[in-house]
């Protein structure tokens, strides 16, 4: 380990430049870093549910539908129709937009002296003025179903302008065209945003707004303990420095191999300062104990010393990271645990060659003997740590029933956790998009969309039936509120004609009405153009997570039922997408957890050379995601993309605490050979580590409860209690298990 150190100080210079210039490189790539806020984009491919969904999008002119409210006292005002044609004409002209709908553009069947007309229902050239033509249309639009609800609301007051865009334009660009081109009107009624592409925008937005506000937050937050801490200047510039260089290194590395900021790796950067510094603490921590008067031989001393725990650290809290690539669903996730974990490397290795080469090739050595280093934490240890140790070795048993009753009752607290994939959800509750979906879900059924789609012969009586029971069947759902597809307009059509509303038994007259709808705009929306698929469109209004899972469990049995191979059935749309989701987040949960724990387990088994060490060590850590999924259930904090993070990070940093409770304790056990006074030991000097290292990270978390974007509040909060619940653990419950343990040993010695 000496030599590995001496290399260092030897080859100090040419580090420093290598750093300096992998810098420059990377900063200079970093700039090219794009944010990709669309969570569909982050489903597999492979993804039965994402893959129909993306199809939908390809074959009947985009998926991805938005929603304009016009909100006003009455929507059947001459100069509300006019701004409702101002907005349809705005989105028509807007580039990647693919179909309109709205007042003034939307399609009318009715019956005609000369049989049927089909044409618009507001003839956009002549737009009704006179209060007569607006009481008729009035009158007419709540007499029709296809209308009520749809473009108008139930009380007249809002109406809506919906959109889809092309399945591979940029949506953030497009939607952020149409929200500049609509405020740009001016117009004087209350204007509400909504749906997957202007969420999509917004979300962009906060990431921009997170990253540029909460990095300088953190690193302000950090720099004032690590001066409490080290009370000297050294003592904040390296760890700052590092993990500053370690998220430009890593921001650097997600340009230069493609990948995307999205609304998970928004937060690596903050990740990384609150771990990163941790390592260049342990280092100076251990430069500073060192008592050699010869400060370049102490720097080596030390740096052989503190390599072990150091690397055995920063791995543990790779595998935490790790975790996520093999047990996550979602492409977005997998994204964050490999670049947390490459940063976390890049962190290690600054700290241990970088580091060490500026203290040497710079004399920043400290000024301070390592006797009054000493002196400045007695504070810590007469008031937190003594009277810890105290407590500890009278009553272990009051501890171990604290532990359990607390761990009881948050068992009891892991059954109340919910999930959550609303996308509405990740907006404060007074943030416009948020009022905008609450605004949509009460007037025009959600935001949602859902599809049906149809293989066979769409001009067949059979598969045409089919559609419209298929509809009535989603009806009998309280969510359902509007269905539209072909089979509606054929019935309607036949209905104009003075038939009913039915559709035909014989498939030449469904030809015979069929030829009357060609050219209209509404029907690449709802077939295919050889006529062998078709759509049933729809919206789910409610975005509660057990409605969603009960619609879509009911629609797959009926599909089931119905399906054959003349009419093959098919749901998709964002609900389905939705059930995916949730269930993706709770086998991400297991899967990740899983593989952390039996990982970390292992590795700390093999260094310490000891199972049961690793074991000893994973308990503190799994007590506390314990205590941590009870406090979620009772507080009500979803599991969301976010938090679903939470428990293996906790996991891969937490261990660290225990990992160094128990190196101190078997190098003071050796040292001495009294179970006590090597406990004792430790707590007095690792647990001053461990203080430190907990206030740094949770204080660099907790900024994130200044975020825009909820989930990483949650995120931040919950990251922060683990910490100190790892922490207070490791200094708790860990000796604890150590003193009963090895007390048993010695009574078993004793005997023999």
């Amino acid at each position: 380990m000496n030599r590995f150190a001496e290399g260092i100080v030897k080859f100090k210079w040419l580090i420093i430049i290598a750093v300096v210039g992998l810098t420059v490189f990377f900063s200079y790539q970093a700039k090219n870093l794009h944010i990709n806020a669309d969570i569909i984009s982050s489903l597999p491919d492979d993804d039965p549910a994402a893959r129909l969904y993306k199809e939908i999008g390809t074959q009947f002119g985009g998926n991805d539908m938005g929603m304009i409210v016009l909100e006003t006292d009455d929507v059947f005002k001459a100069e509300v129709i006019q701004h409702i044609k101002q907005i349809t004409d705005s989105l028509k002209y807007t580039n990647g937009v693919s179909t309109v709908t709205s007042l003034t553009n939307i399609l009318d069947i009715k019956s005609s002296e000369w049989g049927i007309e089909i044409g618009k229902l507001v003839d956009e050239y002549d737009l009704p003025v006179e209060q007569l033509q607006l009481d008729s249309l009035k009158n007419y639009v709540f007499s029709k179903e296809m209308y009520r609800g749809v473009v108008v609301s139930e009380d007249g007051t809002a109406t809506a302008i919906m959109f889809t865009l092309l399945p591979d334009e940029d949506k953030q660009a497009v939607a952020k065209e149409i929200k500049d081109k609509i405020e740009t009107l001016d117009l004087p009624e209350t204007i509400y945003f909504g749906g997957l592409p202007m969420m999509m925008n917004d979300i962009n937005d906060l990431i921009v707004s997170d990253i540029v506000w909460l990095i300088p937050i953190v690193f302000f937050v950090i720099a004032i303990i690590l001066l409490l801490s080290f009370k000297s200047f050294r003592g904040v510039l390296l760890p700052l420095l590092t993990a500053g260089l370690a998220v430009i290194w890593t921001m650097g590395l997600m340009a230069v191999t493609g990948y995307e900021l999205t609304i998970i790796s928004n937060i690596i950067p903050v990740v990384l300062l609150a771990v990163g510094s941790a390592y260049t603490i342990h280092v100076l921590n251990s430069i500073n104990q060192n008592k050699l008067a010869d400060r370049k031989q102490a720097l080596v001393q030390a740096l052989g010393y503190i390599l072990v725990p150091v690397i055995l650290a920063a791995v543990t809290t790779t595998i935490g990271f790790v975790s996520f690539v093999f047990g996550a669903y979602l492409t977005m996730i997998k994204d964050f645990g490999i670049f947390t974990a490459v940063g976390t490397l890049i962190s290690l290795i600054l700290s241990l060659f970088f580091v060490p080469a500026l203290i040497s090739g710079l004399s920043m050595y400290s000024k301070k003997t390592a006797i009054e280093n000493e002196e400045k934490q007695t504070i810590l240890t007469h008031k937190i740590l003594l009277p810890l140790v105290k407590f500890l070795f009278k009553h272990p048993k009051y501890t171990l029933t604290g532990w359990g009753v607390l761990l009881m009752l948050c068992i009891g607290g892991i059954f109340l956790i919910k999930t959550s994939v609303n996308m509405a959800d990740y907006f404060k509750k007074d943030n416009p998009t948020r009022v905008a979906e609450d605004v949509m879900q009460k007037k025009f059924g959600g935001s949602l969309p859902v599809f049906v789609v149809f293989e066979g012969d769409m001009q067949s009586p059979e598969v045409l039936k089919m559609m419209i029971s298929t509809e009535h069947f989603m009806k009998e759902d309280p969510n359902i509120e509007i269905t539209q597809s072909v089979a509606d307009l054929i019935e309607q059509m036949n209905d104009a004609m003075g038939e009913g509303k039915k559709i035909p038994d014989d498939k030449a007259k469904i030809v015979q009405l069929w030829f009357l709808l060609d050219g209209q705009e509404v029907m690449p929306q709802l077939v295919n153009d050889d006529l062998t698929k078709g759509i049933i469109q729809s919206k789910f209004a409610s975005v509660d997570s057990k409605e969603i899972e009960v619609f879509t469990a009911k629609m797959n049995r009926f599909i089931e039922d119905n399906s054959n191979e003349h009419c093959k059935i098919e749901l998709t749309g964002m609900p389905s997408v939705y059930v995916k989701l949730n269930s993706s987040l709770i086998n991400s949960q297991y899967n990740s957890l899983l593989i952390a724990i039996v990982m970390v387990v292992l590795i700390v088994g093999l260094i310490l050379r000891s199972a049961s060490k690793g074991i000893f060590a994973a308990i503190p850590v799994v007590a506390t995601i314990i205590v941590l999924f009870g406090f979620m259930g009772i507080t009500g904090i979803p599991l969301d993309i976010a938090t679903v993070l939470v428990a293996s990070i906790a996991l891969g940093i937490g261990i660290d605490y225990s990992i160094h409770v128990i190196t101190g304790f078997n190098k003071h056990l050796i040292d001495n050979g009294d179970t006590e006074k090597a406990i004792e030991e430790t707590i007095l000097h690792s647990g001053k580590a461990i203080i430190i290292n907990v206030i740094s990270v949770s204080a660099g978390f907790l900024v994130l409860l200044f975020s825009q974007i909820v989930p990483l509040q949650n995120f931040g909060l919950l990251v922060a209690i683990s910490m100190f619940g790892s922490g207070f653990g490791a200094l708790t419950l860990l000796p604890v298990i150590l003193i009963l343990v090895n007390r048993k040993r010695k009574i078993i010695a004793n005997n023999h």
